[in-house]
């Protein structure tokens, strides 16, 4: 059902405000809907993008329906059934997929659906997720796939998340997207015994996406509320759906990181440190599930990575002040999510763990190691943690030159300005 029809001069106005509106959130449903019916990414996209722009044109003789999603959703669909007849593809299947919306063609390779217990996933972009960590993807293209395909976010954003090349990237998508298509890669949720196997991507996935919005890798702001908020959500879906040390974990730790966040930005949008934050605007009611949650996964036997996580995000929740952090907890925390973990961004955390517990002079030792890591050369916040450290140090020229590098990196322009803000008083100081 539409919306009532504005014939009126502003109406082309309203449906463009209502295409733009139409979020992440919405973007990513429909492609999931349409990539479990027909089992092509590329196809989904292209619908979903068709259907936008057959919204400006129909809406504003329609009205805005009431449920944008639905008619996209149908629109899309519509636009993919017209190019299968037009193609004379899969002709023989065609009333089949025009009676039956939920069921993807499957190839004898990977069983028959009707022989396989599929859970019924309370989020159709959860099942997608699961759906994207078949084992016959390699594990960098599956991340890559979820992050691109199924989290919404651009081939940059992907970049950044990953710590690779845009190129590689790219190439990752690709090949990922050659693989299902030449495999009939199936595109509905796993069997139900498999779900804890496809665990680890998924809770991967979830936890890269709120990344991104806590700390965008473009844009203006610093922030994007609308990405967090999807990644707890999914993450407290997980921990419902299948409850474990990690699944815990992971939901812990991004809830005591979203408990800072009436306190991240100043007025002015840039990005507060956690030194300098007033800890009585953090979220209580937050604080205390995130903890509950962090001392509930880390008295399981499966603990892991995403347990220690939230393990030290609680260190940093208990103390009254930034001076009262347990700094040698948490670099003792670091060392065993090394264990775990043992990747760049870890690592840093760790150095600066230790520069904080016992002297900035370890802490810039331990950094200098990473530096020959080239993923790292191109990560901003490793020459951000250089530059803090090296201030410590009262090395104002190096802490200079690392703010400089770290300007000249993919960042948000708010961050930008807050760094380019910390370098002009070291130069003046200087």
């Amino acid at each position: 059902m539409t919306g009532t029809p504005d014939r009126s001069a502003g109406a082309p106005l309203v449906a463009r405000r209502a295409v733009a509106t139409i979020d992440r959130g919405i973007r990513t449903r429909v492609i999931a809907t349409l990539t479990r019916r027909f089992g092509d990414l590329d196809r989904a996209e292209d619908a979903l993008q068709d259907a936008l722009a057959q919204a400006l044109v129909t809406w504003p003789q329609t009205g805005v329906p009431e449920s944008p999603e639905a008619w996209l959703t149908t629109t899309a669909k519509r636009r993919v059934l017209d190019e299968l007849r037009r193609e004379n593809v899969l002709a023989g299947k065609l009333g089949q997929l025009q009676t039956d919306s939920d069921r993807a063609p499957v190839p004898a390779d990977f069983g028959d659906p009707a022989d396989i217990t599929h859970p019924a996933l309370p989020d159709e972009r959860l099942g997608m997720y699961f759906a994207c960590t078949h084992p016959v993807l390699r594990i960098e293209d599956r991340i890559a796939l979820m992050l691109r395909f199924v989290a919404g976010l651009t081939t940059p954003e992907v970049a950044h998340a990953l710590l690779i090349p845009v190129p590689t990237a790219q190439q990752r998508l690709v090949r990922a997207k050659k693989r299902i298509k030449a495999l009939g890669v199936p595109f509905h949720p796993p069997r139900a015994d498999d779900l804890p196997d496809r665990l680890g991507g998924v809770l991967r996935v979830v936890y890269l996406v709120y990344s991104e919005g806590y700390a965008r890798s473009t844009g203006s702001s610093h922030i994007r509320d609308d990405i967090t908020a999807e990644a707890i959500a999914l993450a407290r879906t997980l921990y419902v759906l299948l409850p474990c040390a990690e699944t815990a974990g992971l939901l812990a730790l991004l809830l005591l990181t979203e408990s800072r966040r009436p306190a991240r930005v100043d007025p002015d949008g840039r990005p507060i440190p956690l030194s300098d934050q007033d800890r009585t605007l953090w979220v209580t009611a937050m604080v205390r599930e995130g903890t509950a949650l962090a001392e509930s996964a880390a008295a399981q036997r499966d603990a892991g990575a995403y347990t220690i996580q939230a393990a030290i995000a609680a260190v940093h929740a208990e103390a009254r002040t930034a001076d009262d952090t347990d700094w040698a907890q948490i670099a003792v925390l670091y060392r065993l999510l090394e264990a775990h973990d043992p990747g760049p961004v870890v690592r840093i955390g760790r150095a600066v763990s230790v520069g904080r517990a016992f002297g900035p002079s370890r802490g810039i030792e331990m950094l200098n190691r990473l530096a020959s890591n080239p993923s790292l050369d191109r990560y901003r916040p490793f020459h951000v943690a250089r530059a803090l450290t090296l201030a410590e140090l009262d090395d104002h020229d190096g802490a200079a030159a690392a703010y400089r590098r770290a300007l000249e990196l993919p960042g948000n322009e708010a961050e930008g300005d807050y760094l380019a803000s910390i370098l002009a008083g070291l130069t003046q100081d200087s």
